[in-house]
């Protein structure tokens, strides 16, 4: 299930994030641990989370593999350290939806970019040897495990920066 697509005005987030390069069928092992590693990192640090955690998508190339940063909202910039980075999500015009079920998440996004196509909305991307990359597409991981044990039931936020 998804939500109707929308454009929406996102004031700048702070969040800790942790980078790295993964095939697309690791996600699903690589974002658990890495959010487990960043809230521990942020209770040593006594740091709150203000948000969801979220999946950035720095560049995508499904057929190798995908440049992300897993991480949590903060309230404030934070200073990282040699694993955890101090990120930003930039403000501005972002088109996004809500899709249901962590599985379904590739027709989240497609959905979103089939929509974005038709309404003549560009995104703030662009192409390079790596893949498409984009200086701002995120999902909020909206649901989990504390929510509800059945992955089926979570929302996610897919939210990709509008060109200017």
């Amino acid at each position: 299930m998804t939500y109707d697509p929308k454009i929406e005005n996102f004031e700048e987030q702070h969040y800790a994030g942790i980078r790295t390069q993964v095939p697309m069928q690791d996600l699903s092992n690589v974002i658990p641990q890495l959010i487990d590693e960043i809230f521990g990192w942020l209770g040593q640090r006594d740091i709150e989370s203000s948000g969801p955690p979220i999946v950035r998508y720095h560049v995508i190339d499904m057929e190798r593999e995908l440049d992300i940063e897993i991480g949590v909202l903060v309230a404030e910039a934070i200073k990282g350290d040699e694993r955890v980075s101090a990120g930003v999500i930039p403000a501005g015009q972002y088109a996004s939806l809500i899709y249901k079920d962590v599985t379904k998440g590739i027709d989240g996004n497609r959905k979103l970019i089939e929509w974005a196509k038709q309404e003549g909305i560009e995104w703030d991307a662009w192409d390079t040897e790596k893949g498409h990359a984009f200086r701002s597409r995120i999902e909020y991981l909206l649901d989990g495990p504390d929510d509800d044990p059945d992955p089926a039931q979570w929302d996610t936020k897919v939210a990709i920066l509008v060109a200017k």
